[in-house]
């Protein structure tokens, strides 16, 4: 691959992390609208249409063969269920928190979930974490004690969207399987339970004219391709960017949920919560540092070898 072409290519990548994170930092908003609509509702809608976009797109672009060979190993299907599990964790507390008036909460979980991760390489895999990853977990934990002391309580909702998401990346990450494959493997395997909710739950819907009827379904449909298309342009995306590239869009998302929370929809920011906001942030800026430095030593290194 020539220069231009390989810098054409990581363009191309970040354009579309990039839109990838920023859809998902407008997904509070769209899931406000079914504010009066069940989160399990809406989440087993979300399943059942993000099956199907990834099902058509993965016909389309010739790769549905890559589901089968994930059963041929029974470790593999069973992180698969349990990668389903926390990510249905996940959908369920985010939607229903953003139709709750909790987007705050979804944004100091999201920003947490990067140290989380660390702490569960640390935990679950035994990895050594030097000073500055030390520090920026340190700093992490206080801002908790920090934002419960500001809520006047342990801050559940973002202690479960940081751990949910870390949980499924570690699930997944232990599965050879790609994005687009894994989400349709996730949303099959939870869709039985999709439907039985619906056929239970289905005739609650908040339909109180045929407009809002429509417009709800129209929503419900959305969440689908809504699900399935930044989860597509992230996986493009990933494959043309260094990690630590990565590692800095992700902060995307939680920036723009924090914006929405304070000057769009007005949730309550007092001197606790934002001084929380403020060491998450400290402990991001430390180990962001400590990934480029990483990653530049790393760099150096093969150019010695390369030498």
């Amino acid at each position: 691959m020539t220069t231009d072409e390989t810098a054409r290519q990581t363009q191309l990548g970040a354009m579309a992390a990039i839109s990838a994170y920023t859809s998902w930092g407008v997904f509070p908003l769209f899931f406000r609208l079914l504010g009066d609509v069940s989160p399990y509702i809406v989440v087993a809608h979300r399943v059942l249409w993000s099956a199907l976009v990834v099902a058509l797109f993965l016909y389309a672009v010739k790769r549905l063969g890559e589901i089968t060979a994930v059963f041929k190993s029974r470790k593999s299907v069973l992180l698969l269920i349990a990668s389903t599990i926390a990510i249905s964790i996940n959908w369920a507390i985010f939607v229903g928190a953003a139709g709750t008036e909790n987007v705050l909460s979804v944004s100091f979980g999201y920003f947490m979930t990067p140290l989380v991760n660390v702490a569960l390489g640390m935990i679950l895999l035994g990895e050594r974490q030097n000073k500055f990853q030390t520090a920026a977990i340190g700093l992490a934990v206080i801002a908790v004690v920090v934002q419960a002391i500001g809520l006047g309580g342990i801050p559940w909702i973002s202690l479960a969207l940081a751990n949910s998401f870390a949980f499924y990346g570690y699930f997944r990450k232990t599965v050879d399987v790609g994005a687009a494959p894994g989400l349709l493997l996730e949303t099959l395997l939870i869709a039985p339970f999709a439907v039985v909710l619906l056929m239970v739950m289905g005739p609650a819907y908040p339909m109180a004219t045929p407009e809002a009827g429509l417009l709800i379904w129209f929503l419900l449909f959305m969440s689908g391709p809504l699900t399935a298309g930044p989860l597509i342009l992230f996986s493009f995306g990933a494959k043309r960017l260094r990690m630590t590239t990565i590692g800095i869009f992700q902060y995307i998302a939680p920036s723009m949920h924090f914006v929405f929370a304070v000057w769009l929809l007005g949730e309550p920011l007092n001197a606790a919560r934002m001084f929380s906001f403020v060491l998450i942030w400290i402990s991001l800026a430390i180990f962001t540092y400590d990934s480029f430095t990483r990653q530049r030593q790393a760099s150096r290194a093969r150019k010695k070898v390369l030498l």
